[in-house]
């Protein structure tokens, strides 16, 4: 049987790239999300592998190249928030009770999952569409329409469990600061 009849099959070659993956990632959940994506790569493009060519090379090839993408989209990521954390500390500064709540409300925002504060930010804060925000984040527009609910019901259980703050107190002193 020639080559050429052979199905593309890359099922022989996924415990090297599981491995290989492991040992770019170092973590077992994110070595398999690595492997995923360098498989939908490879079919992708399963027309351009050449009919005599090494299989594991390529799909090796692929799967680098799909961590170092994932490794600059990181970087990338970082980046834009750390330049937002910048922009948000030049702002400026409400009264102190303002001030304690819009840094829990922060706080509550930056501990959502990221996928979930990816499409909330890019919709609430950015005023995309739900289909360009979709595009941007290269997902199907439920998939973001998914992530944004689920972020929005976190945000909303934040706000019925955390109490407003009707005013500051001075703890510690004595009542007679004039002394």
């Amino acid at each position: 049987m020639e080559r050429k009849d052979r199905p593309f099959d890359v099922i022989g070659q996924l415990a090297a790239l599981r491995r290989y993956a492991r040992a770019l990632v170092r973590n077992s959940d994110e070595a398999e999300d690595l492997v995923h994506d360098a498989l939908v790569r490879a079919f992708e493009k399963r027309k351009s592998f050449r009919s005599g060519g090494n299989l594991r090379t390529w799909l090796l090839s692929i799967l680098h190249n799909a961590h170092i993408d994932r490794l600059r989209r990181n970087r990338s990521l970082t980046r834009r928030h750390d330049e937002a954390a910048v922009e948000a500390e030049q702002s400026l500064p409400a009264g102190q009770e303002h001030a304690v709540r819009l840094q829990q409300v922060r706080d509550a925002f930056f501990d959502l999952p990221e996928e979930q504060r990816e499409a909330l930010h890019l919709v609430a804060i950015e005023d995309l569409s739900y289909q360009e925000a979709a595009n941007a984040l290269g997902i199907p527009i439920g998939t973001l329409m998914s992530r944004i609910s689920r972020a929005r019901a976190q945000l909303r259980e934040f706000e019925e469990k955390t109490p407003r703050i009707s005013h500051l107190k001075l703890i510690g002193g004595s009542g007679n600061e004039s002394s």
